[in-house]
């Protein structure tokens, strides 16, 4: 496969798992606002920081108000990670590798760019119709997905694709973690409130884990929170779990499970052990957001590694002397 395709596959997945984050962020984040008392900065600043954007979203807007953040985060042009534009991304790279995809994926992904494109238009919402377009935009690129996995077969492709969205979830959940860490409650005293459990149960809600946590662990409690979307190995958008499935894809790819033959594997293959052989009480002691600082670090030396083994264009000619 060219490196060009493989690229603009990798990129389409990474786009539509960034555009279905942000729609399940900023909905659970909407649904948390109807409960708490209405102090808009501290519930919506969060979320934009979480995305890396806080320093273009003050460029843009004078102060932090929730339409301001959806519109944002939602449908801004001049926000390149906003769905609208996320999703506008996905639609090009699909149409560019039309060839390499189903009939099936590219109507999806195409319905998702009419239905963000309408809603971009629109310029207003109210509290319903804005609720109805998070769930359309979960809903259609968990669509994708599902005929992504079920129409296309496991070539050189589908494991790029598969590679990227593994490595955009993995980077979402480390990101929406070290927020409830680090920015959400506006004091120490207030760990263990009331309040600060029901943004525990937000933030699980916001990566659909909510349900397998409470059967798994039971009780909400901070440090097994942490612990589950961190090194679960069996929940599907935990970080551990994220990179073992990218890791599989990363080892067909470079056709060798033994040792590493590029440095995207190694890289990736480091991680992940870091993570299997570490508990969360060490995770916790060395600092909970310098340590998901570090893995979104290495998660973006990953991705720059895996642009340099598979997407450049090597240079075969040697200098004759």
């Amino acid at each position: 496969m060219l490196g060009r395709v493989a690229n603009t596959i990798y990129w389409m997945n990474r786009h539509l798992e960034r555009a279905e984050n942000y729609a399940r962020f900023m909905d659970v984040n909407f649904n948390l606002s109807l409960e708490l008392p209405p102090n808009e900065i501290q519930q919506w600043k969060p979320l934009v920081i979480i995305t890396g954007d806080w320093d273009l979203y003050q460029s843009l807007n004078s102060k932090v108000e929730k339409n301001k953040v959806i519109y944002f985060l939602a449908f801004e042009e001049h926000n390149p990670n906003s769905i609208y534009n996320c999703i506008l991304n996905a639609r090009e790279n699909a149409r560019a590798v039309r060839t390499e995809i189903t009939k099936e994926v590219w109507e999806q992904i195409n319905a998702l760019y009419f239905l963000v494109k309408e809603g971009q238009e629109k310029k207003q919402y109210d509290d319903k119709n804005i609720r109805d377009f998070f769930t359309e935009i979960k809903n259609g690129c968990q669509l994708v997905y599902g005929m992504y996995d079920s129409t296309i077969s496991r070539n050189e492709g589908w494991n790029f694709g598969k590679l990227g969205q593994a490595l955009e979830r993995a980077d979402k959940t480390s990101r929406v973690l070290d927020a409830k860490y680090h920015h959400l409650l506006e004091s120490p005293k207030q760990v263990g409130s009331s309040l600060d459990l029901i943004q525990w149960a937000a933030l699980l809600k916001s990566v659909s884990a909510y349900d397998m946590y409470r059967k798994k662990y039971g009780k909400l409690s901070p440090s097994c929170i942490a612990e589950f979307l961190i090194l679960d190995r069996e929940f599907p958008r935990s970080i551990l779990a994220c990179l073992i499935s990218a890791e599989q894809s990363l080892i067909t790819l470079s056709g060798s499970s033994v040792g590493f033959t590029n440095a995207a594997q190694k890289q990736l293959g480091a991680l992940k052990s870091q993570l299997e052989y570490i508990e969360i009480d060490e995770i916790i002691s060395k600092g909970m957001h310098e340590y998901l600082d570090e893995i979104q670090r290495k998660l973006n030396d990953i991705s720059s590694a895996i642009y340099n083994s598979f997407f450049v264009v090597q240079d075969n000619y040697s200098e004759v002397k």
